[in-house]
């Protein structure tokens, strides 16, 4: 029986551990220092709003624990907000399938449960990359899931697809019970909001171990008047900050949430992320290699909601190659492979995101304006979040988001 080592246990780490001892032929072991018990008791996250195709993924491996709770986000509504307090160039759309947003507390510390349950083997210690070395020699093939600090830095930078070198938002949440639903469509939906030179907020609809929830998150430029978290609050003085920023930029938003309460001790996070792109493979030892997934080799700023969905992918292409191999050997070249597999989804999740971290170049402007105003190109946008990689066809490029808008007849078109 072939051994495979995962470090960490996200999304990705035990989706793929759970996914090859359910193949029965594998002997797995996951690392992590985190108990399923620290994992309840402690912060969130992340927000983790999942779309369709992903969560078809964890339903087709028997992983949907959820789905008859967690509240399903039916669609999303987005709106600019220029100047502070007024809301213009509006657009909403339904999803084709609805999302849905499930804590990590409680989908990890389960997960981790059912590993173990099923005959999988966990190591509950910490993992530093001297320590890789010996994983890589005592396993057939090593996989580092955990994508932040040293263990991610274990793998080389890739400054092909690593346009920024610092982090381009300083990033707030804080969950959230007793928050009213917003008119813009009639079920449950995930409202967002671009604050121009301020940033972008989200209101999106969540499960918690106590039940249905909204989480409220903050993308803040640096410098700017959103990037206002550097004291870490605890959630109660989190939630006062909010709904002081939510009175001035939407306060409409503020009516909403203005009865809100923190749904537990552990509900505010705070931090930042530099969006990196790594090459996969790490040579640990002399001949040994150790292959990396998820937001351990491909970290985008969760402004576009994509993290646990790549996780989810990554997760299952790996399963997907692990499986093929057969008896073959887990060496550098399959890795290499593994990954480039991965990364031609990957890519266009890379590219829609650091297009949205920048300043809206003029033809996305053209795109939301239109949208704004036809139902049938808001219902694109808002899918393509589904599937970053539909938007090379008429998004992403300047010359096909033009021939798109004049198909549909649109008025926006550049003259």
């Amino acid at each position: 029986m072939r051994r495979i080592a995962i470090v960490g246990a996200g999304q990705a780490g035990l989706q793929l551990a759970l996914g090859l001892r359910a193949e029965g032929a594998y002997e797995v072991t996951v690392v992590t220092d985190r108990t399923p018990e620290r994992i309840r008791a402690g912060r969130v996250m992340s927000t983790q709003l999942m779309f369709g195709p992903a969560l078809a993924l964890e339903r087709a491996a028997g992983l949907n624990l959820w789905d008859d709770a967690a509240p399903p986000v039916e669609g999303m509504s987005m709106a600019s907000i220029d100047p502070p307090g007024a809301r213009i160039r509006s657009l909403a759309a339904r999803l084709e399938a609805p999302a849905r947003s499930v804590d990590q507390r409680l989908k990890t510390a389960r997960w981790l449960e059912l590993f173990e349950e099923r005959g999988g083997r966990v190591e509950y210690r910490a993992v530093t990359p001297a320590d890789l070395a010996d994983l890589a020699s005592a396993h057939d093939l090593t996989v580092v899931a955990s994508g932040r600090g040293a263990l991610a830095e274990t793998f080389a930078r890739d400054d092909r697809h690593s346009p920024y070198d610092r982090p381009q938002r300083a990033l707030a949440c804080v969950y959230l019970h007793g928050v009213g639903r917003g008119p813009d469509l009639p079920g449950p939906h995930g409202r967002l909001y671009s604050a121009g030179d301020a940033g972008e907020f989200f209101v999106l609809p969540a499960l918690v171990a106590e039940g249905p929830c909204h989480i409220l998150f903050w993308e803040g430029r640096p410098g700017g008047p959103l990037d206002c978290w550097q004291d870490r609050p605890d959630p109660e003085a989190t939630l006062k900050r909010s709904l002081e920023l939510l009175r001035r930029y939407a306060p409409w938003e503020y009516e909403l949430c203005a009865k809100a309460e923190p749904t537990d001790a552990g509900a505010a996070l705070f931090g930042a992320v530099t969006p990196t792109v790594r090459r996969p493979v790490a040579e640990v030892a002399p001949g040994r290699h150790v292959l990396g997934m998820a937001d351990a080799v491909v970290l985008n700023d969760p402004v576009t909601g994509q993290g646990s969905n790549s996780a989810a992918r990554c997760a299952a292409g790996y399963l997907r190659s692990v499986t093929d191999r057969g008896e073959g050997p887990f060496d550098r070249a399959w890795m290499s492979g593994t990954f480039a597999a991965f990364w031609e989804h990957a890519r266009h999740v890379t590219a829609f995101t650091n297009l949205m971290l920048g300043p809206r170049p003029e033809h996305v402007r053209r795109v939301l304006t239109a949208a704004a105003g036809r139902p049938e190109v808001a219902h694109r946008y808002v899918n393509g979040y589904a599937d970053p990689a539909g938007f090379q066809e008429w998004l992403t490029d300047p010359d096909r988001a033009d021939a798109y808008l004049a198909a549909v007849g649109s008025a926006t078109v550049r003259r």
